[in-house]
């Protein structure tokens, strides 16, 4: 559980995140790692339904690292959220870097 902050997983996580805050990436974008430390992408779609004002944008938004707005208005059509985060699996031991696409 704690590989993330270890001395093996701490440049995975260093690749998601800027001044200690988890980076936005762009469209085109994606994180950066040296060489011999490369991991294969697995990628994801998430989509998010349900009632209105249960806090699905509000959870998007806390697990992208962007602030919350404290006021509620309804998402217009759908927003795509995209969030990297680099996991270590158990079975093979490997770090991989999940991209998770949210709509939301």
């Amino acid at each position: 559980p704690g590989w993330l902050l270890s001395p093996a997983g701490r440049p995975y996580l260093d690749s998601i995140l800027h001044k200690n805050q988890r980076r936005v990436f762009g469209l085109l974008e994606r994180p950066v790692l040296p060489p011999p430390l490369a991991a294969p992408t697995v990628t994801y779609k998430l989509f998010l339904s349900g009632k209105s004002g249960v806090g699905k944008t509000a959870l998007v938004a806390a697990l992208a690292g962007t602030p919350v707005s404290p006021l509620h208005h309804e998402t217009l059509g759908i927003e795509a959220t995209t969030v990297y985060w680099p996991a270590k699996l158990r079975a093979s031991g490997r770090p991989v870097i999940f991209q998770l696409h949210f709509w939301d």
